[in-house]
């Protein structure tokens, strides 16, 4: 590979989405009284709020994976990382294991986590929030069992860490259940496109990330593929981690 394509990979790779919500597989189909937009919206900022309030600590084990197809060559490389979250300090991150090329090690997977850390630093930029974005009503449809709404979004800035597609809103719980869409602004020139897809599933009553799947289109040939498994979350109560840790 040529330094040429080498660094057009490297751009190509670096860009990684995180966000969160999820649908579980239970109850009818019925939909509730119809709302618009701004009304969904309105409830969607009301169940994060709930949500950052009650959930106090996690941890899980995920596995980051990146495919490149490109130059007749076929490269892989796969990452496992201990993530735990803290109300009081945020997320931290330790890599249990790494394997496959070094290259996409170093300058792709590392390079997604340190871009979660980056963006959870300032949860507010990246939101779903009408600061952020401009929603339009798009229709609604079953999901797992559950109705959901579907909202056409566009960023109000072209920012690295925003998108612009389409989102299902649970039309019960107001969690944001699905998401395919493009980043609001491409990380390089070398980069065509990049499509996003997102899932999550619901632990006990909080929703979390359970997968998030980034298809980049280089321009001097090839595909990479990113994907994170979130893993299994174990949630502890506030209460018995602070017994925990005493």
């Amino acid at each position: 590979m040529s330094s040429h394509q080498s660094r057009g990979l490297f751009c190509a790779l670096v860009l990684v989405f995180v966000a969160g919500a999820a649908w579980p597989e239970n109850a009818g189909t019925t939909f509730p009284a119809s709302l618009n937009a701004a009304q969904i919206v309105e409830q969607m900022e009301r169940r994060n709020r709930s949500q950052t309030e009650e959930l106090k600590h996690y941890e899980a084990v995920r596995q980051y994976q990146v495919e490149y197809r490109g130059f007749a060559m076929t490269l892989v490389a796969k990452m496992e990382v201990e993530v735990k979250f803290d109300a009081s300090s945020g997320k931290s991150f330790r890599i249990v294991s790494q394997s496959g090329s070094k290259f996409l090690c170093e300058k792709v997977l590392k390079r997604a986590v340190e871009s979660e850390k980056e963006a959870s630093q300032d949860t507010g930029a990246t939101a779903l929030t009408p600061a952020n974005y401009r929603f339009h009503l798009a229709g609604s449809e079953s999901l797992g069992g559950r109705p959901a709404y579907i909202l056409d979004v566009d960023p109000v800035t072209e920012s690295k860490f925003l998108y612009r597609g389409k989102i299902w809103v649970d039309a019960e719980d107001f969690a944001v259940v699905r998401i395919e869409a493009e980043p609001a602004k491409s990380p390089s020139i070398w980069i065509s496109r990049t499509l996003i897809r997102y899932r999550s599933a619901k632990t006990g009553r909080f929703w979390l990330p359970e997968q998030n799947r980034s298809e980049t289109h280089v321009r001097v040939g090839g595909t990479a593929v990113l994907t994170i498994d979130y893993g299994t979350y174990q949630i502890a109560p506030d209460g018995q981690h602070r017994n925990a840790e005493h």
